[in-house]
């Protein structure tokens, strides 16, 4: 293929290796992040040597952590993210300075000059964000307190990396006059990064959202995407452009429209081109180990890989006892930290040669690079051998549900919408199988007398054991819609012959469940807040019977609006417009109403007080 254009070439070779030996490792029970790395082996310049400009290929594919951070500011409100700037400055900075203190104290004392000793601890202490979120994001620990620690870390560190980089040219040895210009440089510098992330901040708030709306408005969904991706390239190039983190920029407008109509039409077109990119981060991390410099050097390159990781899980360890977070969740969380992190990269890279030495800058990245395949690999090690013993030794953990049961019906998911369901069924002397996956839930029920198990019920296996097979009518009760949506795939593809009863958190995931053919669907607050409505009618004076007469119509209308806008969920244009159509007739509807009830008002007075002159 000589005379084709170097794009079809690379995207044969990129796909091609991704697509042979992803799907192979996860067969294995190796994990895609490990996949990805060994293509990366296998058609770099120490492997096949099919592609030999690395840095060209990692400069690119950053652009797919900068996508994944602009994701997973879309699903922080700018309201949450200020209640984590506790853990981000606090627990992050503890995390950052206490790793690269004891790493420097152990270069100092091996004999290695300050200067050297610094950067180095300073992009040691790093952790990768791409590794790391991923692989919170695949076991559903971001909404976990570990989760949210290891996101708050990991987002100071993309923010450290500014006064690190800033260091760099302090350490170089520059003279006087050349750091009194720099100081100067610094100082108009710190005024252009105030300026821009300003600017993305003010931009966002009064310019992105109509932007996005007139945008929407041309009905192209092709334009949609190519506007959502020009938004990250652009906040990403102009961050790159004053010398910040092009992840930073791309999260923080990913908070900014957090709270805008448009995050989930934004998260749909943005994650495919996540996922492919983010691929592509680590075929070029594995392209970029140097295996020559391992191959010269076996020994100190094995003593830097387990010397700095081991210093690492010590401190992090600490901090996660510290933190409070739970025996089960602190080995994941303090694996995923220890690790060698992208950054790292740049930081050796632009210290140059007047701070480290070529030879020291190659086992340094060489170092990060293998720590970064080691992670994975240690964490199927973790969870096959570690973790067993580890949440059986030093906390109370349950054993899942192991003996098969036979009630008619089972509930997954025991928090208050559930405890409800399954207290009205029992107190009719009703057999129910309870399955929940929260630990303390179910111990803390136990203690009051209901039969729970523990169990996750996304798991087939343990539905099958929690009588699902046999069960006439399961209860889908748990809080997240995600894992709601798939234990509802499960039961209708294994469990044909139950009858499914759904909570629906919202109305999309109401329609969510009716795409799926649920037809027993209660949204959880509607009903109460319909009685609460009510109660505050008659609270106002209405009569009992018209409070009621009014809610109902209320109801039923409600329920006739969502039928009619349910085929047009997908289309957010068509759903606004049905919307607005259905609210307006019922609202002339009931403005008839209430003229009628007035005039009847009216008409009963009258006669009230002519019965009064008849008896006067």
């Amino acid at each position: 293929m000589e005379h084709a254009p170097a794009w079809l070439t690379s995207s044969l070779i990129y796909l091609g290796a991704a697509v042979l030996v992803v799907p192979l490792s996860k067969f294995l029970g190796l994990g895609s992040i490990i996949g990805y790395l060994v293509a990366g082996i296998a058609i770099g310049p120490w492997g096949l040597g099919l592609v030999s400009s690395v840095e060209d290929v990692l400069h690119f594919a950053e652009f797919g952590v900068v996508l994944m951070l602009f994701l997973v500011g879309l699903e922080l409100e700018p309201k949450r993210l200020w209640n984590l700037r506790r853990p981000i400055f606090g627990w992050g900075a503890a995390q950052v300075l206490s790793c690269a203190a004891v790493l420097f104290a152990v270069g100092c004392a091996l004999g290695a000059e300050w200067r050297v000793s610094l950067v180095a601890s300073l992009g040691l202490a790093l952790s990768s964000t791409a590794i790391a979120l991923q692989v919170f994001g695949e076991r559903n620990l971001l909404k976990t307190p570990s989760g949210q620690a290891g996101f708050s870390i990991l987002l100071f560190q993309d923010v450290a990396a500014i006064p690190i980089l800033a260091l760099l040219p302090l350490l170089a040895g520059a003279s006087a006059a050349e750091h009194s210009l720099s100081g100067l440089d610094r100082a108009l510098e710190a005024l252009k990064i105030v300026g821009v992330i300003a600017g993305i901040i003010l931009g966002g708030r009064l310019l992105l959202r109509p932007l996005l709306r007139w945008i929407a408005r041309s009905n192209t969904p092709e334009i949609f995407t190519a506007a959502a991706l020009l938004l990250v390239v652009a906040i990403a190039a102009l961050m790159q452009l004053v010398g910040l983190s092009m992840a930073l920029g791309a999260f923080l407008a990913g908070v900014l429209l957090a709270e805008s109509e448009y995050r989930r039409e934004l998260e749909t077109d943005i994650e495919p081109f996540k996922g492919l990119l983010l691929g592509l981060f680590f075929i070029a991390v594995g392209m970029s180990i140097n295996f020559g410099v391992l191959i010269a050097s076996p020994w100190l390159m094995a003593a830097l890989v387990i010397g700095f990781m081991a210093i690492k899980l010590v401190v992090i360890y600490a901090l996660a006892k510290a933190m409070g977070l739970a025996y089960q969740e602190r080995p994941v969380f303090t694996l995923l930290l220890a690790q060698g992190g992208e950054f790292a990269f740049v930081v050796f890279q632009a210290a140059g040669p007047d701070v480290l030495p070529p030879e020291i800058t190659s086992l340094l990245i060489g170092a990060v690079a293998l720590s970064m395949l080691l992670s994975p690999l240690l964490l199927v090690l973790l969870d096959k051998f570690v973790l067993p013993r580890y949440s059986r030794n030093t906390g109370p953990q349950l054993e899942e549900i192991s003996e098969q049961q036979d009630a008619k019906v089972l509930i997954c998911g025991f928090g208050r919408y559930g405890q409800i369901v399954g207290r009205m069924l029992m107190s009719q002397g009703l057999r129910v199988t309870v399955l929940d996956h929260d630990a303390d839930t179910v111990e803390g029920l136990r203690q009051f007398g209901f039969r729970v198990f523990y169990g996750d019920a996304t798991r087939l296996d343990l539905l099958r054991t929690a009588g699902a097979g046999s069960a006439k009518a399961i209860v889908v009760a748990v809080d997240d819609i995600e894992q709601s949506l798939e234990i509802v795939d499960l039961v209708k593809e294994n469990f044909p012959q139950a009858r499914i009863i759904a909570r629906a958190r919202n109305v999309t995931h109401l329609f969510q469940l009716r795409d799926r053919g649920v037809t027993d669907v209660e949204r959880e607050v509607f009903e109460s807040s319909l009685r609460s409505a009510r109660a505050t009618l008659e609270a106002l004076g209405w009569p009992a019977h018209e409070a009621r007469e009014s809610t109902m119509r209320f109801r039923r209308r409600n329920i006739k609006l969502s039928d009619e806008i349910y085929p047009h969920y997908k289309d957010r244009a068509k759903l606004i417009a049905a919307n607005k159509a259905g609210r307006q007739q019922f609202e002339e509807q009931m403005a008839r109403e209430r003229e009628e009830r007035q005039r009847r008002s009216g008409r009963d007075w009258d006669r009230i007080d002519e019965k009064e002159e008849a008896d006067s």
